[in-house]
């Protein structure tokens, strides 16, 4: 089983932490977005992955041969985004035909990945949400077969949001789909959708089912990144993974995720914090805040922040989003 993952975007509501890191990269929970999708894939069985990386592609692929060395995986570049539909055409040669499992490189799902797997008919997720019109919309009948799918409709026939994992049976037919409407130049601000795609497709006859995912984490903003991370570090304190090493001068309210080679000296930290990997924290009050690797933090008080790698901060309390390579000093 193939799957791909498009992970060329900029992450532009990210910055400035996405300016020098891409957003896949960005930490959450002990791992970064890609490796939870990744290890998500790995344990249903997905043996061979395609990467189509774009913004900072270099990288990705350091990220994906450090993290997991005997990955077999492949790349393909995007030069230009032209979105989901343009950047999954780009690995017709390493796909071919069988099935694929396409899950975009943001989006982070709570779904039973074998279940969807041992389908008889292609699968695309959904989620139900308030105000649909910001997303692509499946409609779906009683049975839960999909009718009809709409890249950000004006006016919605349903509130199933798509929560951009599909599983893919015809996989000619979505190429060839592709392919027609690349030439035909079916594009939105600019942007060719996967959706525009698919709906060729079910209105060429090819059965596509919806399967709702129990939680739905798009970590495209501050918010929901830092939502994310709070929740995943509560459920991996559920399952009592140990997610944090002792610091005897300090106060560490779970749950939290301190990477190895930290150093925390008469702080207090956490509920709901991640730290990367050999940063330095000392006399500060941290909270529901995602810290990268190498950071340095003194005699600050922070909330609801995300501080990029290699930065350092002292000074006041405030809620932060700083790049890597930044050095702050609020005193």
């Amino acid at each position: 089983m193939k799957a791909i993952i498009p992970v060329a975007g900029a992450g532009t509501k990210l910055r400035p932490l996405t300016y020098t890191q891409p957003k896949a990269l960005i930490p959450i929970a002990g791992k970064t977005i890609l490796s939870v999708i990744v290890d998500q894939l790995l344990d249903a069985g997905v043996t061979e992955f395609v990467f189509v990386i774009g913004y900072l592609g270099e990288k990705i692929q350091n990220y994906i041969a450090k993290t997991y060395p005997n990955l077999s995986c492949s790349f393909v570049t995007q030069s230009d985004r032209r979105g989901t539909g343009h950047a999954i055409s780009l690995t017709k040669d390493l796909i071919n035909e069988g099935e694929v499992f396409i899950v975009l490189g943001d989006t982070i799902c709570d779904y039973n990945v074998k279940e969807i797997l041992s389908s008889p008919v292609s699968q695309i997720g959904v989620r139900k949400v308030d105000d649909p019109r910001g997303f692509g919309v499946a409609e779906i009948d009683d049975d839960d077969m999909v009718t009809r799918v709409v890249e950000k409709p004006l006016i919605p026939k349903s509130n199933m949001a798509m929560v951009g994992v599909y599983y893919i049976k015809e996989t000619a037919a979505m190429f060839e789909a592709l392919e027609n409407n690349l030439d035909s130049r079916e594009f939105e601000e600019g942007e060719y959708h996967l959706t525009i795609a698919l709906e060729h497709m079910i209105q060429h006859g090819i059965e596509f089912k919806a399967f709702r995912v129990n939680n739905w984490f798009d970590c495209g903003k501050k918010e929901t990144l830092l939502s994310t991370n709070a929740i995943l570090l509560k459920q991996m304190a559920d399952k009592g993974q140990s997610l944090s090493a002792e610091h005897k001068t300090s106060v560490i309210i779970p749950p939290v995720s301190i990477a190895e080679g930290c150093t925390i000296h008469n702080s207090i930290v956490g509920p709901n914090v991640t730290i990367g990997e050999h940063s330095n924290i000392n006399a500060s009050i941290i909270k529901d805040t995602i810290i990268g690797s190498y950071a340095e933090l003194e005699e600050v008080v922070l909330h609801s922040s995300i501080i990029g790698s290699d930065a350092f901060v002292r000074g006041l309390s405030q809620s932060l989003n700083i790049g890597d390579n930044t050095e702050i000093d609020l005193g």
